[in-house]
């Protein structure tokens, strides 16, 4: 039985070369449904990812392996105002 749908979305905000967007993306996309992107900082590579909190395990195995690909760093996320 799947647990019942999140109120939110857990998010993640990464650091890449920014030539590095395009292979990211179709990474990403290989792995159905497991999160979207924003690009935050086209300049410097950042970017916002977003996901299903119950999957967090399974963003943080993709981002294990996409290091693999890419210079990748995991950013802490902004303090709110």
């Amino acid at each position: 039985m799947c647990p019942p749908a999140p109120d939110w979305s857990a998010r993640t905000y990464v650091r890449i070369q920014p030539s590095d967007i395009g292979l990211f993306r179709f990474l990403l996309e290989g792995h159905d449904n497991l999160g979207v992107f924003t690009v935050v900082n086209n300049r410097q590579g950042i970017l916002l990812l977003r996901y299903s909190p119950h999957l967090k395990r399974e963003m943080g195995a993709f981002l294990k392996q996409a290091a693999t690909e890419m210079e990748l760093e995991i950013l802490p996320a902004p303090l709110r105002a």
